[in-house]
């Protein structure tokens, strides 16, 4: 009975282990293929010929089309913040700040960041389940067949549109930020005009806008790397597709809040 046990234990030991590994080696999978296929990516991507009318159709897709969600999100975003400061500061009599505080706020965390989340929510999942439909029905094997590598032509587009689009769209997103700001503080709390404007003038650097760019610019390289990596190995069908999406938000998310906790702490410090 003993010798039983030990024989039953000892076949129960690697079961353990095996569930116990199982995510990380999951997690290690996910970014071997990530790098490697983003390697695969820049090659082609210099390499000719190149996909000029691929390019401009990923560019309206990420860029044109997310404008008005980003004007959206972006609007409301610093209307908000405005309006949250003001109230906060008033206590102080020091609502004349407001001005460099939300251009300040939005330049660096928030308009690069909740840019790089609404193109992920956007953009990264329809990449993933277009990419994804493509690999099930065997689009992307024909592609192959036909002589025609599919990572230059559907992968190298849209990693180069994303890096491309997400800085005018940050810039786009910091604009309508300050105007719906303007219209908080300055038209319905009082806030003086000329105070908003000088205060934005004194504190706001060169080196916050660089900040800003520099990170969605980062942003949209791990969004699409990511988003088309999902969608490129999707499998099992409908529901493989869809887990592929699910993955690809949700992996982007969390990589573009990592990387801007590490961009701020790198460029904070230059």
């Amino acid at each position: 009975m003993a010798a039983n046990e030990d024989a039953d234990s000892g076949e129960e030991e690697p079961g353990v282990v095996a569930t116990l590994t199982k995510p990380l080696y999951t997690f290690l999978d996910q970014i071997g293929r990530i790098v490697e296929l983003t390697g695969q990516t820049l090659t082609w991507m210099i390499r000719p010929p190149y996909r000029l009318v691929q390019l401009l159709l990923a560019m309206d897709f990420l860029g044109v089309k997310s404008i008005f969600i980003i004007s959206l999100t972006g609007t409301f975003s610093g209307m908000v913040l405005a309006l949250q400061t003001v109230n906060s500061l008033r206590q102080f009599s020091a609502e004349g700040i407001v001005g460099s505080i939300v251009a300040i706020s939005l330049t660096r965390e928030i308009s690069p960041v909740f840019a790089g989340l609404m193109v992920t929510a956007r953009g990264g999942s329809a990449m993933a389940a277009e990419l994804g439909n493509m690999r099930v029905t065997e689009q992307i094997d024909a592609l192959t067949t036909m002589g025609v590598s599919p990572v230059q032509y559907l992968l190298a587009p849209r990693l180069l549109a994303s890096i491309m689009m997400l800085p005018l769209l940050y810039i786009l997103y910091t604009c309508v930020g300050m105007a719906g700001s303007w219209v908080v503080a300055v038209n319905w709390l009082s806030v003086d005009p000329g105070i908003f404007i000088s205060n934005i003038e004194k504190y706001l650097a060169p080196k916050d806008l660089y900040m800003g760019g520099i990170k969605s610019v980062v942003f949209g390289f791990l969004i699409s790397s990511i988003s088309c990596t999902q969608g490129y190995f999707a499998s099992g069908g409908a529901k493989g597709v869809g887990e592929a999406t699910t993955r690809a938000v949700v992996l982007s998310s969390v990589a573009i809040l990592v990387s801007n906790y590490l961009l701020t702490s790198w460029l904070t410090e230059m």
